[in-house]
């Protein structure tokens, strides 16, 4: 319903912040990471929403980033997390740290964040895992390489492509940033934040 609300940063709590547009003041709860980020009370911003509706709540949740947005939705389609437990794992883990532990079965990552057990933190591994289709990722720049170097390579290209891909960008999408950005001597999560950045840029 709503893509994004810009406006006054009116308001900032521990766990919500309030933005004045257009005369009216919107509750926004969020992690704690935009909270820090977001500006003083008075600046102008830019907030992407999701507005979760049940039976007993309606209640506005917002990120500075689609990135964030994006991996919020993903984690509350996972069976038994709901926004508390997104919003908690959102508060620990940036995207692209996110992305990096799904795709490497990183369990202890996850479970730094308040309220996710081991079990939880499998399950999310689990079910996003199935969203991507592995299959879709080209290989297609190994063809040059010498057969051992590919393989290694191959292996950390694909794994931030897919990464990109848990973060709701296209197999096209996500294959051309990290290509622009890919260093053999780059760190895996690095390689994700600079795509991410020339994502950003691109959009």
């Amino acid at each position: 319903m709503y893509e994004y609300i810009r406006g006054k940063l009116d308001y900032k709590h521990n766990d919500y912040v309030v933005v004045e547009a257009n005369g009216v003041g919107y509750k926004i709860t969020t992690a704690l990471s935009t909270i820090e980020s977001i500006g003083s009370v008075g600046d102008q911003v830019k907030v992407y929403t999701h507005l979760h509706v049940r039976e007993d709540i309606m209640a506005l949740y917002g990120f500075l980033t689609k990135e964030e947005l994006v991996m919020f939705e993903l984690l509350i389609s996972v069976s038994g997390v709901g926004p508390k437990v997104a919003i908690s794992i959102l508060s620990s883990i940036s995207p692209s740290k996110f992305g990096v532990s799904v795709i490497t079965d990183d369990i202890n990552t996850l479970t730094k964040a308040q309220g996710v057990g081991k079990k939880m933190a499998q399950r999310i591994i689990l079910e996003l895992k199935d969203k991507i289709n592995k299959q879709q990722i080209s290989t297609e720049y190994t063809e040059s390489m010498e057969a051992n170097d590919a393989a290694v390579l191959s292996s950390r290209k694909s794994e931030a492509i897919s990464a990109l891909m848990v973060l709701g960008y296209t197999n096209f999408e996500a294959e051309k940033a990290v290509s622009a950005v890919f260093s053999e001597d780059t760190e895996l999560e690095t390689i994700i934040k600079n795509a991410l950045k020339g994502l950003a840029r691109s959009t």
